[in-house]
């Protein structure tokens, strides 16, 4: 038998002959066998249908030759095997704008996943959250694509520090649930290539090596089998060279789907396998195609495979370990975001005599939805759990909930202060699996559930699917009413996964704090948040607006609907609508001040530099961001956009200089006539601030 196994150390050139000979050694069976997964049911019906309970063969592998099978596992909350490091779910980390926190996750990830014997993972989710109603929209970092890419492209690189395979989700326009697996997305060109893609782009070219294609339709074609995306665009105009693989079950309709540029149908062989076998010996599918895929799977799996590994070896014991957990805990104290305080935050754990805690989500393990991201980590540490540890026995803790409205308020009224946490768990807002949903195989097959345990949801309580409202649910909003009516200060905690609208309840508060899906340490971070042992440094990854209405058109049951151009802050800056609370928007325990912007013409691009001083008496961490108004002679654009970020540390009375640099290229627009990118000449503005409406008070013009 010839051994064509990977071996470390390989040199590109020998990776490049090894690739060859096994395409010129493998048969045509052999081939069309690596371009799907294999014997995923079978694992899964054997775990019980537990979802990561195994690492799943996901493409690639040829015994005979040595070759073996790629491992897939998912995220990007975490590895969903086994018990993982469960860090804050994507939109939280959006939140902390921390790109060097982003990588470093990503490194802990990958750890994690070679430690659990997987080499690709499925993590970077950056789906543009077009709407808030989106289940699945924990998922991804926000609505901006400059921030979508950055911090993908830092988890992409993080993830494939130590030989991990990143890929990055879902390609193309997956921004809703419940018909995300008939839906089709009509967009035109510039609002595709200016709004929905250049994060995909920035995080290839940052290395990110796979990419996995969306359920759904673009413009009348499954993007699983879309040439348009998945080679005009991907591989022709980006020079993309490594592989492309389906969503699971559902992720292509038809073995053109090869030709169209996808290389791997995951987890089993439904649409390619025996089907594309036949395609290719009666001459539909050119050999070429087959050779071609094999080549780009090949060639990224072994690039990988035959590198240097960081570590010596990777045992079982670095999955959760205290570095990793540590780092769970920091992502959700940077993420924590302060919406609202009128003097009620941080407490003083010396005068708090007694503590009212109100709600059901505060003592429940909530750390996001029960899909595909889901980790199961060694503890979770709850909202209550944490003030409880925090505060010890020196502080009365009192409890309650929209069971009882009317003892939850009684138990309060002599309180020093009250937190009622609120928000949403799985039922609400999560990864969509439709009910009569049995993975492209007789439900036989795949044998009985396991029985639920206590720590596992229902199937009603996993169902997930889009929002059916942007606010609170009703006794939520009736237990803030009433703890708000006792007259002792109030903190509402937001647990959601993107926006929750505020209306009717918010002014009655004293603040308000979205902390998001924290993680297993997140009840840790919001004590410490709370008590002022951290000070927030959390900004809105997206816009809260006043009503629903001032959000794009959104039908989760929809056959067609249109992505235009305008969402997010953008689209109510051109309809001149005010948010509740604006994209960037996020408050301190300090205060800072902004001056001294600079901005110059350089070869590639702009230079820009601010000044930041820390005007508060405690210890700081602000997000400067920079947005650039366009001339909007030639075609109408955004009144501005986000450009560039960057968090910095400062000490009371410390002042820093910070720079940006913004190339020209993420200045163009796309031209729909020639179908490529032009400099729009004339006089762009610069803004710099604290979020996209404090920016408006420090600009600057600049002649390009």
């Amino acid at each position: 038998m010839t051994d064509l196994a990977p071996i470390k150390g390989l040199s590109p050139e020998a990776i490049s002959a090894r690739v060859d000979q096994i395409l010129a050694e493998a048969s045509l069976s052999e081939k069309v066998r690596m371009m799907s997964g294999k014997g995923f049911f079978k694992l899964l019906a054997a775990s019980g249908r537990r979802w990561g309970a195994d690492p799943y063969p996901a493409g690639s592998g040829i015994d005979r030759l040595g070759v073996p099978p790629l491992f897939f596992t998912d995220g990007p909350r975490g590895v969903a095997r086994g018990h993982s490091t469960c860090f804050p779910c994507t939109m939280a980390r959006g939140a902390s704008f921390d790109v060097d926190l982003e990588r470093r996750i990503g490194e802990a990830m990958s750890i994690e996943i070679r430690a659990q014997d997987c080499t690709l993972s499925g993590a970077v989710c950056v789906n543009l959250l077009r709407h808030p109603a989106w289940g699945r929209a924990q998922e991804t970092y926000g609505e901006d694509p400059c921030l979508l890419g950055q911090m993908g492209a830092a988890l992409s690189v993080g993830l494939q520090t130590h030989n991990v395979i990143a890929t990055v989700k879902h390609f193309a326009l997956n921004s809703m649930e419940n018909a995300r697996f008939k839906v089709d997305v009509r967009i035109d060109e510039r609002a595709l290539h200016e709004v929905y893609l250049p994060h995909f782009k920035t995080i290839l070219d940052a290395g990110c090596a796979s990419v996995m294609s969306a359920y759904n339709q673009m413009n009348g074609a499954f993007c699983g089998q879309n040439r348009t995306l998945l080679t005009d665009i991907l591989r022709v105009e980006w020079g993309f060279d490594g592989f492309v693989h389906s969503d699971w079950v559902m992720g292509l309709r038809h073995v053109s789907a090869a030709s169209a540029g996808l290389d791997i149908e995951n987890p089993e062989p439904l649409v390619f396998g025996k089907h594309l076998l036949a395609a290719v010996e009666a001459g539909q599918i050119e050999p070429q195609v087959i050779d071609q895929a094999c080549r780009r799977i090949l060639s990224t799996q072994y690039r990988f495979a035959c590198a240097e590994d960081p570590l010596p070896d990777y045992p079982l014991d670095l999955v959760a370990q205290p570095a990793h957990v540590a780092l769970a805990l920091e992502a959700a104290e940077k993420s924590a975001t302060l919406l609202r305080n009128e003097g009620m935050l941080p407490l003083n754990r010396g005068e708090l005599r007694k503590l009212a805690v109100l709600g059901r989500l505060a003592n429940k393990e909530n750390t996001g939805d029960f899909g595909s991201s889901r980790v199961r980590p060694p503890y979770v540490v709850t909202p209550l759990q944490g003030l409880e540890l925090a505060l010890g026995d020196s502080t009365l803790i009192v409890t309650g909930d929209e069971g009882d409205i009317a003892a939850a308020a009684a138990a309060s009224r002599d309180a020093d202060a009250i937190i009622v946490v609120v928000g949403y768990t799985a039922r609400e807002e999560g990864e969509f699996i439709p009910e009569d949903m049995t993975l492209g195989v007789a439900s036989d097959d795949l044998g009985s559930p396991a029985p639920p345990s206590s720590n596992e949801p229902s199937a009603e309580e996993a169902r997930g699917g889009d929002r059916t409202h942007l606010g609170l649910p009703a006794d939520q909003i009736a237990l803030i009413d009433a703890a708000c009516a006792t007259g002792r200060p109030v903190l509402v905690v937001l647990v959601a996964g993107s926006a929750v609208l505020v209306e009717g309840w918010y002014d009655k508060t004293a603040a308000i704090l979205q902390t998001f899906y924290s993680g297993m340490e997140g009840g840790t971070a919001l004590a410490r948040v709370v008590l002022g042992q951290v000070n927030p440094s959390g900004k809105l990854p997206f816009t809260v607006a006043t009503d629903p209405d001032h959000y794009p058109f959104f039908d989760k049951d929809a056959d067609v609907i249109t992505y235009d151009y305008w969402h997010g802050y953008t689209k109510l800056a051109r309809e001149t609508i005010a948010p509740r609370f604006c994209f960037g928007h996020g408050l301190s325990y300090a205060h800072y001040g902004y001056r001294a912007l600079r901005v110059r013409r350089t070869r590639t691009g702009i230079e820009a530099h601010v000044s930041i001083t820390n005007l508060g008496n405690r210890a700081g961490e602000e997000i400067a961001q920079l947005y650039v108004g366009f001339p909007g002679t030639l075609v109408e654009r955004p009144a501005k956009v986000l450009k560039g970020f960057q968090r910095v540390a400062l000490e009371p009375g410390q002042t820093k200089t910070v720079r940006f640099d913004i190339d020209l290229a993420d200045l163009a627009y796309r031209d729909p006539v020639t179908h490529t990118w032009r400099q729009e000449p004339g006089v762009h503005r610069i803004y710099v601030g604290g979020s996209s409406l404090l920016a408006d008070q420090l600009s600057t013009r600049i002649s390009l």
